[in-house]
């Protein structure tokens, strides 16, 4: 391996493009195949040695096995020509469907066949993974420090690209923070990412989660659990309470999204609470006017 980086494409371009491919939903019917779509034999194809996700579980395969005998492949594979057998092709992304098609018995599979290097075919399988796996909240957080760490994507860039919230990404990557113990009781379902997410600033995140595991309690209980005994039950209403972090850096990611100072008010163990976007001349005020509008017009769509 060339011990020089490669000049990074960015998630803004070639590998948006692909996602097109892998995110495009079945538009048109199956047997209309869509631009660049060929038939491949399923004997010719080989899965990625680098998939990153090893465990495919036998429930999820064989409702995919039923779903391809009744109605076929409708979304086509992406591979790629296999770089240890020009005759052959490795799969970028739709390991799952491959095997599910060879237990339905098929013999062809709908793919689109794209030129990517080993770097790029890794990358997209993370991608891959994000976008469509049944992943947990840790798994989840797994895949974006893999895309921030080995290929060195911004949390923008992959909000931008993955259609996910920045805040999203940056509460999720937290997690990662927690003890593997705690981290195994997300994996496993015992705890929420709501539950885990309560327990980042905590020194005793693992006796707490065992606790909260034991107890079966909500994640307002854990919020207040994790604040520790020595929380104030209330404050005098000229003091202002600390802000956990979680709070202060969502309002960290929305001021810097929006340009204009954000700040929200949320009293601990209440479902609501208010925000405050503070713009300093009309124009800011055209501003979050203008992408309210657009927010709340995409949402109709």
């Amino acid at each position: 391996m060339a011990q020089g980086k490669p000049e990074r494409r960015g998630l803004g371009r070639g590998l948006s493009a692909l996602m097109a491919d892998v995110d495009a939903g079945p538009a048109v019917a199956p047997s209309a195949p869509r631009k660049a779509e060929q038939v491949i034999d399923i004997a010719r194809i080989k899965p990625n040695p680098d998939q990153p996700r090893r465990t495919f579980t036998e429930e999820a395969l064989a409702e995919l096995t039923a779903s391809i005998k009744e109605k076929g492949i409708i979304q086509p594979m992406i591979l790629r020509v296999n770089p240890r057998d020009p005759d052959g092709y490795e799969i970028v992304a739709g390991e799952r469907r491959w095997r599910a098609a060879q237990r339905a018995q098929l013999h062809e599979v709908p793919a689109i066949v794209r030129e990517l290097d080993d770097t790029e075919v890794l990358e997209l399988a993370i991608i891959e993974n994000i976008q469509r796996a049944d992943l947990n909240a840790v798994e989840e957080a797994a895949g974006y420090r893999q895309l921030m760490d080995r290929f060195g994507h911004t949390q923008e860039k992959l909000a931008e690209a993955l259609g996910k919230s920045r805040s999203h990404i940056a509460n999720l990557l937290r997690l990662l923070n927690l003890p593997e113990p705690v981290l195994d009781m997300v994996r496993g379902g015992e705890l929420s990412a709501g539950h885990a997410r309560a327990l980042v600033t905590s020194e005793e995140a693992e006796t707490l989660a065992r606790e909260i595991v034991k107890k079966g309690l909500s994640v307002r209980q854990t919020e207040a659990l994790a604040k520790g005994p020595k929380a104030p039950k209330s404050l005098p209403d000229n003091v202002t309470p600390m802000k956990d972090a979680d709070t202060r850096h969502l309002e960290q990611d929305l001021s810097a999204t929006l340009g204009m100072k954000v700040s929200i008010d949320h009293k601990p163990g209440q479902e609501s609470g208010s925000i405050t976007v503070r713009y300093k001349d009309l124009t800011q005020l055209d501003e979050v006017c203008r992408r309210l509008s657009v927010t709340l017009g995409a949402g109709e769509v």
